[in-house]
């Protein structure tokens, strides 16, 4: 019974549904994209530099979104946030650099069979994160969906074997431990951006990945490829290239945030499953390789799966992990309520304000008046505060 209301709301919410839906497909569209530029620096450049294809993109963001957030939220706010959680920033952009760094490496050294099948590895660890950090709790028909997905990415992977697109490991251990571990990284990025986003502003999240994003990047990039990007030949190819891929990472970078407030992390590596389809069509026009029928009923089947996943979406997590940093207010902070998930609702004060919210008015002016009194001395103003309120 508790199935078929589930059912029906969310045929009822179909908005909410084709929403999601797209916004994923883009971002698996994204991730193909990215995919199809660095094999062409790879193969037909002699490219192959992690760091160097990912630096502009953290630059991007930074430039972009960084003085959108000092317009929105103000310096004040943003200077204690970050004194409060800086090292949650630093966290999620290490994890995403080398992230990025690691299955990139992959590729040169293990089998594209191989890269398919660990790449999955980063679904179960989101999965198993979002339990404990976001507190999610799965219905039966989620496990149900997450396993026809799986169940589709197998097809894909079949198809992949019997057009003979596999190719040869030239060190099988190492590509596969840069693999596992770069699929890790994914996870754990993944799931503490959903984290911050579901406390903070998406925009003033992607700006500070983007801040600490560059000089962790920029770092790695000085000490490990500094002697290749010297002898790089800087060719109009090379140039389009790497710029074509960072302006659609910054598509993706824009656009995840977003899905993490809308749906969860899960639902968007749920999502990312259907990219090698998308890889097949670009190939098809590209390189006139053939679809075949697997390939279709792979799509239809993640797809399928996804829709299952989301009967029984996960309820906005106001009972999340109270983690180090966010166990108390801090101005600017959104207040999640069942209208603000829906939404993927941006604004911090009237998500604070919302007399849904699991705090009231009172309760949040009183923990910003402590607050400020700790982080700038205010402590007879904190009282004032208080006591008017």
């Amino acid at each position: 019974m508790a199935f078929i209301t589930a059912i029906r709301g969310a045929v009822s919410d179909w908005r909410h549904l084709a929403l999601i839906l797209v916004l994923g497909q883009l971002t698996s569209l994204c991730l193909t994209s990215t995919s199809v530029l660095s094999e062409k620096l790879a193969t037909h450049e002699n490219v192959s530099l992690p760091n160097f294809q990912s630096f502009l993109v953290y630059v991007f963001l930074f430039v972009v979104y960084m003085p959108i957030s000092v317009a929105r939220l103000g310096v004040r706010k943003m200077a204690l946030n970050l004194k409060r959680r800086f090292y949650w920033y630093i966290f999620l952009a290490a994890a995403d650099v080398e992230g990025n760094y690691f299955v990139i490496k992959a590729y040169e050294y293990t089998s594209l069979l191989a890269c398919m099948l660990l790449d999955t590895w980063t679904l179960p660890c989101v999965v198993v994160l979002s339990y404990f950090l976001l507190r999610a709790r799965f219905w039966w028909t989620q496990v149900a969906a997450v396993l026809v997905c799986l169940g589709g990415m197998g097809l894909l992977i079949k198809g992949d074997i019997d057009a003979g697109k596999n190719y040869a490991a030239s060190n099988a251990v190492k590509g596969d431990i840069f693999m596992l571990i770069g699929a890790t990284c994914y996870a754990l990025s993944n799931t503490t951006e959903e984290f911050i986003v579901r406390h903070r502003p998406q925009y003033e999240t992607v700006a500070w990945l983007g801040f600490f994003g560059t000089i962790i990047n920029g770092v790695q990039m000085a000490i490990i490829e500094h002697k290749k990007i010297g002898q790089l030949v800087w060719t109009k190819e090379v140039v389009g290239y790497t710029l074509g891929f960072d302006l659609v990472m910054f598509v993706l970078y824009t656009l995840v945030p977003f899905l993490f407030r809308l749906s969860s992390a899960t639902f968007y590596n749920l999502s990312i499953l259907t990219s090698d389809f998308y890889g097949l069509i670009f190939a098809k026009y590209m390189f006139h390789q053939r679809i075949t029928a697997i390939y279709a009923g792979a799509f239809v089947m993640i797809v399928s799966g996804l829709v299952l996943y989301y009967v029984h979406p996960h309820p906005p997590p106001d009972h999340m992990a109270r983690a180090p940093g966010f166990r108390s207010y801090v101005p600017g902070d959104i207040i999640n309520t069942p209208d603000a998930a829906k939404r993927g609702d941006d604004d911090a004060d009237g998500g604070a304000d919302s007399s849904d919210a699991g705090q009231s008015q009172i309760q949040i002016q009183q923990q910003l008046a402590a607050s400020e009194a700790s982080d700038y001395g205010s402590i007879r103003k904190a009282d004032r505060i208080a006591t008017t309120t």
